[in-house]
């Protein structure tokens, strides 16, 4: 069996061996996504990719603190994550976040049957307005909706990443959904 076709899990202690092509293919498996994720904080482009390329020097550096507790995907995201909230407390700037998919190329859309439109003027509107709404929300509450809504996260892998109890990230993200779906109805409403 090939590295390539290897989990996670398995190249971390092929590369805790000794192994660098096995760093180089999670390096791989990840970055493009990493990078996607952290946009989400610091929105820009630049900045997010430093932040991957610190974390996974960190990744790389620690490789023998990683036990296997945890999925390597949760510990990748867990360095990167403190990373880019480390940034932000140094910037102390307010940040928005964009509304792209988890590949980055498509757009996160909410798709509401009854309100249906080709007109794209509208979609753009409403997809801002969307972004708008959820840039309103408590970071813990964006930070929920942007994991789960749109990167598709389990709420395991959410928990384990922003160190937090399973319940705790389903009452959070329901939460999160009302007080967006709140923000949402005021502009429908006018």
């Amino acid at each position: 069996m090939g590295l390539n076709s290897k989990s996670d899990e398995d190249l971390m202690y092929e590369f805790q061996k000794g192994k660098e092509s096995a760093f180089n293919i999670l390096v791989e498996r990840y970055k493009d996504k990493l990078v996607n994720h952290i946009y989400y904080y610091v929105k820009s482009r630049e900045k997010a990719e430093d932040i991957v390329q610190d974390a996974m020097v960190r990744v790389y550096l620690n490789k023998d603190k990683y036990t296997g507790i945890a999925k390597v995907s949760t510990w990748v995201y867990t360095i990167a994550n403190n990373l880019a909230k480390t940034e932000l407390t140094k910037s102390k700037r307010v940040v928005k976040f964009s509304i792209t998919g988890k590949d980055g190329g498509t757009d996160y859309e909410i798709h509401d049957k009854k309100a249906v439109t080709d007109d794209p003027l509208l979609k753009n509107e409403l997809k801002e307005k969307l972004t708008e709404s959820i840039d309103k929300l408590e970071d813990k509450f964006r930070e929920i909706i942007i994991l789960r809504d749109v990167e598709e996260n389990s709420y395991e892998d959410i928990g384990a990443t922003l160190d937090i109890p399973v319940g705790t990230v389903k009452s959070r993200l329901n939460r999160a959904r009302l007080n967006l779906r709140d923000i949402v109805f005021d502009y429908v409403k006018k």
